[in-house]
């Protein structure tokens, strides 16, 4: 059992974390205002490997696996939570499982743009009426004359106002239920294809969201991911990896809502003795320390069993639903500490509780999470 990172791997960290505390944290009060997110900083994303790492080296990635990139979800979290939507969202979410579903032929044609960051990714799973429910999804998929006709709506899709490419999960059987769901690659500008409204949120405001509309969207048959009727396996296969990400984001806003809170425990005087010395903060501090203590090696213990081939849906659960909880207990208290400050914008830490909101709820509530332990302890 060996707890520490490969040499490799802290060489990767620290570059990261000094690209993502020298450009991308001076920007993210910026992006949270302004509601948007620059993609210049996704195409130096790319230049540095990072869009590539799950990929393998012979489509233009490095095929570094998932615990390097948790590490890198950590870094870019800390500084902007909304850029490790963004990064997420396309090296993961999308590039990753395509990597691990598409033909040669689809990988060649669309692995290489998205390794190097000169295409950026999304995947569209959710719609109006099928969120924690998925698998009732009513986007269909309907095979004429050697191509896919799409008609649907897909809804809350990161990166859906920005993404070249989308993978898009639809029913071609309407009959098989979860059986008769297909997956595909679609570019956006295939004929049928539009971005809806960009929503406004709570947090991750720098993470553009749209829904997506499929009006007889014309696609073509090879961008068919594996067989019809086959995508339910590469829905749920990909979802453990998607999981164990949130798990990493939500270590990493909840790192910088500490780091902040102890630089100001330690600066800020009340009754002539600084914050950090009464009892009571302490004790928030402690908790919090544990919390992202556990969070992490929650997280890092589910990455390692992905990059090993093992099942590890229990365990990404245990990742993600408990990194959702501390992030949002650990930025809470960060906003306490501050008080009157940490409702303020200027001080950062509000913007860190509201980033953590969502990981509560995007790819899978806590809810869900628990029904999934459950679930496993119950067949055991």
């Amino acid at each position: 059992m060996d707890f520490h990172l490969s040499a490799e791997q802290i060489e990767i960290q620290q570059t990261v974390r000094k690209f993502a505390r020298n450009e991308i944290a001076p920007l993210a009060e910026e992006l949270d205002r302004d509601e948007r997110f620059p993609l210049g900083l996704v195409k130096k994303m790319g230049e540095m490997g990072l869009l590539g790492l799950m990929i393998p080296e012979q489509y233009g990635g490095t095929g570094a696996g998932v615990v390097t990139s948790c590490v890198v979800g950590e870094e870019v979290s800390y500084a902007c939570a909304s850029a490790a939507f963004v990064y997420g969202a396309s090296a993961v979410l999308c590039a990753h499982n395509l990597a691990r579903n598409c033909s040669e032929e689809q990988k060649k044609k669309y692995l290489p743009a998205l390794a190097s960051g000169e295409k950026l990714g999304a995947m569209a799973m959710t719609e109006p009426d099928a969120g924690s429910d998925v698998l009732s999804m009513r986007t269909s998929a309907e095979k004429r004359d050697g191509e896919y006709i799409l008609n649907g709506t897909k809804t809350f899709i990161t990166n859906g106002p920005i993404a070249d490419i989308i993978l898009v999960y639809a029913r071609t059987d309407k009959n098989a239920g979860p059986r008769g769901i297909s997956a595909f690659i679609v570019e956006n500008a295939f004929p049928g294809f539009s971005v809806g409204k960009e929503f406004k949120k709570m947090g991750m405001r720098g993470s553009p969201t749209s829904e997506l509309f499929f009006e007889d969207c014309r696609v073509p048959a090879e961008n068919l991911i594996g067989h019809e009727n086959g995508g339910l396996k590469i829905l749920m296969s990909g979802l453990d990896v998607e999981r164990v990400l949130m798990g990493c984001l939500g270590v990493g806003i909840a790192q910088a809502a500490f780091d902040a809170s102890v630089k100001y425990a330690k600066e800020r005087v009340q009754f002539g003795q600084p914050l950090i010395t009464f009892e009571m903060i302490g004790e928030m501090l402690a908790n919090m320390s544990t919390d992202i203590e556990a969070a992490r090696l929650l997280t890092l213990k589910a990455a390692a069993l992905c990059d090993e081939g093992v099942r590890a849906t229990v365990e990404a659960s245990h990742a993600k639903l408990f990194s959702a909880e501390a992030a949002m207990r650990t930025t809470t208290n960060a906003v306490q500490i501050h008080g009157g400050y940490g409702y303020m914008q200027e001080f950062g830490v509000e913007r860190l509780m509201r980033d953590a909101k969502i990981l509560a709820i995007g790819g899978g509530t806590s809810q869900v999470q628990q029904l999934i332990i459950m679930r496993e302890l119950m067949k055991d």
